[in-house]
């Protein structure tokens, strides 16, 4: 027997053995909706090396999945790599190494890693996102939605470098400028590939009620699409014959618009005007994010040099670009109601435009937002505005110029990169057939090797000209592929899919084994997918299953996000010199002290600050754990029926922390006070150890809440939990069941008081259950110890916590 806790050695040994005997994989045979849990952690993005984070969201994914196999359910855990990418196109073009390779590297690093870890993965269902044979399936989906009109192209606002000729993600324009060569991001209205998500807002909305995710999830989701009624009302330009639809929630204010403005990023902006100074003012305003663009500020803006036609009184109001309309609100494009916005007022200070009232207030001030009633506005003067915005609306809907409307904020999904690493799009450009679809024999379209993968002023993709001239699959003519690729989020969007069924050859999944493992039960992951990955996810899920694919509506059940763990108080970075790297860490004290400690920081859902000592402490803990079952097993025979003799204070805190642990697992996340709840178990037979040593019943209990000690650290601390449990029963813990409590021993008869004399413990007492304080009290002063120390002195206060503690507070 060793003399010492030496994780270097018990360590691999038990991971060997998971490895051996493939004991975390799980066929879908054993998937039923009855006894599944699907349990799983979102998709890293293999970039370097893992971090503490990676450590620290797995670590809570393998507690679940423990917890979950032991209480009789088929887990389903695996794992995969969101592999395409910037970072990894970003260092090719910078050193010339494909983006596979350097890919390739870090994959092999996570796996490293990950199994140095001892998390519990289905290693067998193991899939890249930059694979051929998983990107052949997110190009078969993409062509469904493509045969059903939910992709599709448009023109749309791109940021541009023109120095490196290349279209920019908006994370590389910092402020304002390219992050890679520092020059001024300009604006370009290019033809773009998106997924019609606007066509599931709806449902998207109204099926967050069905899911279990944290409310403030659900609250971010909620305003990402953004649900408002009102009316979209036209405006029409008849220089040049051109119909601009606006949404507008005041439609009682219609009579009131003296201007029209549109957002920078409109599309038809710089064909109403292609002035130096529209383009300079577009360029600068796209810089800026939404919050500094809506902050109160002087307003800015260029006149477009044409007028729409207000709908409801015939005027030609002007036509401006303003950085105060945002393209993510309505169509891009506003009705400036000056008397009654606050921004429109502004404006129209600024520029000298008419200020019209339509609605009377108590007062004369402007501009003015409250009710009342309608004035200088045709037909409906004098009536209530709330009442005439129903009929405004009926009169415009007869007129051919508006409607009752709802809108939302969310917008169609722009999925076209123009970047090499990424999925293909299958579509090939005909001269006579327009888009036509790669047939699906002829997946995976995959990604040609180039030698330049820097853009130049084109996709990369578009250099490789063998690649990109082929034929077109209706007619056999000369014909050109697409060279943009997909946006990552793509196939992140069904990853959990293709897990179910990894090895399909021959579809993207089988509907049976997906039905029978989806939805996922247990998703876990960062606030910072909180919107659009899910968003994007369940998108996906429900145009799927509209197609007939899946038989299900959400593709997570359950959602736990958990918090940032920091150091020094700020977010770990290089720059800072303050990065835990999980690798280090590992050596110096094993896996199972690290995973313990990130769960033990603090409530895992937040954020939680990283401390050396800490982690010390734990690792003194878990080698404490190892030497008692170390003794124990040493100085005690095995009890085959388990713990005999009347119950000790030691067995009912076994019995205990069982209950306290099943439920901090099952009800609850909170693993910190689990962890804590095996710590005061370990001490308490510590304390208990010697007088349980002296009888065989003692014995008996100290060696069932030594096993239940190892038992219930399992989870949390895999490879130590099933040592302590084999040394103490020869028993594989992970085989056993989850251990249940007895409730007769929750119920306690008497209870252990700390006694303190000034808030220095001084003894424990033994006091009945349920007895009052002046008994509790009676009982501490009786003790030798606490009489010595209270004789001839003063009690100035004598503070009870009962069941707990007596403290004599002396003058």
């Amino acid at each position: 027997m060793d003399e010492r806790y030496d994780p270097k050695k018990i360590e691999p040994k038990w991971q060997q053995v998971w490895a051996n005997e493939h004991t975390w994989e799980v066929s879908n045979d054993e998937a039923s909706s009855e006894n599944k849990s699907y349990v799983l952690v979102m998709l890293p993005y293999p970039s370097g090396e893992p971090h503490i984070g990676h450590l620290k969201v797995y670590s809570v994914g393998d507690a679940i999945a423990h917890f979950r196999r032991r209480i009789g359910q088929k887990v389903l855990q695996p794992m995969g790599y969101d592999a395409f990418g910037l970072p990894a196109e970003n260092h090719a073009i910078k050193t010339g190494q494909h983006p596979r390779a350097s890919t390739e590297k870090s994959i092999e690093e996570f796996r490293r890693q990950f199994r140095s870890w001892g998390i519990s993965i289905d290693w067998s269902r193991e899939l890249a996102t930059d694979d051929p044979s998983y990107y052949r399936w997110t190009q078969w989906i993409f062509l469904r939605l493509f045969e059903e009109g939910l992709a599709y192209r448009k023109e749309a606002a791109v940021n541009w470098c023109p120095v490196d000729q290349t279209v920019l993600a908006n994370e590389q324009v910092i402020d304002g400028r390219c992050e890679r060569c520092g020059n001024e991001v300009e604006i370009r209205q290019l033809e773009q590939w998106f997924f019609k998500i606007t066509d599931y807002a709806e449902r998207l909305l109204d099926d967050l009620e069905t899911v279990e995710w944290p409310p403030h999830v659900v609250t971010m989701q909620r305003n990402w699409i953004g649900r408002s009624e009102g009316a979209e009302v036209i405006f029409r330009c008849e220089e040049l014959g051109i119909d601009y639809p606006v949404f507008t929630t005041r439609p009682d204010t219609l009579f009131g618009a003296t201007f029209f403005v549109m957002a920078p990023e409109h599309p038809d902006v710089l064909r109403l005007s292609d002035t130096p100074e529209v383009h300079q003012y577009v360029n600068r305003a796209v810089r800026e994010s939404p919050e500094e663009r809506a902050e109160a500020r002087e307003k800015t803006g260029v006149p477009l040099g044409h007028t729409v036609t207000n709908p409801v009184n015939g005027e030609q109001i002007p036509m401006y670009v303003a950085d105060y309309v945002l393209m993510e609100y309505g169509t891009g494009a506003i009705m400036a109601v000056p008397a009654h916005d606050e921004r429109d007022f502004d404006f129209a200070k600024k520029f000298d435009l008419p200020i019209r009232r339509v609605i009377e207030g108590e007062d004369d001030e402007l501009p003015y937002t409250g009710d009342g009633k309608m004035v200088s506005s045709g037909r409906f003067d004098g009536e209530h505005n709330r009442e005439a915005f129903g009929q405004i609306v009926e009169w415009l809907e007869a007129e051919g110029r508006g409607k009752p409307a709802v809108n939302y904020k969310l917008r169609d999904w722009l999925l076209s990169r123009q970047r090499y690493w990424g999925c293909p799009i299958p579509i090939v450009h005909c001269p006579d057939h327009g888009l036509v679809a790669v047939p699906d024999d002829q997946l995976p379209v995959e990604l040609p090797d180039v030698e330049d993968y820097a853009p130049r002023g084109r996709s990369p993709l578009a250099a490789a000209e063998d690649w990109v001239n082929t034929t077109c699959p209706v007619c056999g003519g000369p014909a050109k592929r697409e060279t943009d690729t997909m946006d990552t989020f793509v196939d992140s969007s069904w990853y959990f899919l293709r897990y179910c069924d990894a090895h399909n050859d021959e579809a993207a999944w089988d509907r049976t084994v997906v039905d029978n493992w989806m939805p996922v039960d247990q998703y876990i992951g960062g606030i910072e997918h909180a919107i659009l990955h899910l968003m994007y996810a369940r998108f996906f899920t429900k145009a799927l299953a509209d197609l007939g694919y899946l038989g299900f509506q959400e593709p997570f059940a359950k959602l736990f996000t958990q918090g940032m763990i920091t150091r020094e108080g700020a977010k770990m970075s290089k720059s800072r010199g303050n990065v835990v790297n999980p690798d280090e860490y590992v050596e110096r004290y094993g896996a199972d002290t690290l995973r313990s400690y990130v769960l033990y920081l603090g409530p895992i859902d937040q954020d939680a600050d990283w401390s050396d000592e800490g982690a010390g402490g734990i690792h003194r803990f878990l080698s404490r754990l190892w030497r008692l079952a170390a003794d124990v097993a040493e100085t005690t025979e095995p009890s085959p029926d388990g713990p005999m003799g009347e119950p000790t204070p030691l067995l009912r805190k076994a019995h205990w922390a069982i209950d306290k642990v099943t439920s901090d697992l099952g009800r609850r996340f909170a693993f910190n006070t689990a962890i804590a709840a095996v710590i005061e178990l370990v001490n308490d037979a510590y304390r208990h150890k010697e007088e349980l040593l002296a009888t065989p019943e003692g014995r008996s209990q100290l060696r069932f809440a030594t096993a239940t000690a190892g038992s219930l650290m399992f989870p949390f601390a895999p490879h130590l939990g099933a040592e302590v449990y084999e040394m103490i029963t020869g028993q594989r813990v992970w085989e056993e069941p989850w251990p249940e409590a007895d409730p007769a021993l929750l119920v306690k008869e008497t209870n252990e008081v700390v006694v303190q004399v000034n808030g220095k413990l001084r003894d424990r007492v033994a006091v009945p259950a349920g007895a009052p304080d002046h008994e509790q009290e009676r009982l501490a002063r009786e003790l030798p110890k606490v009489a010595a120390q209270l004789d001839g002195h003063k009690i100035v206060k004598t503070i009870v916590v009962p069941g707990k503690l007596v403290n004599f507070v002396l003058g």
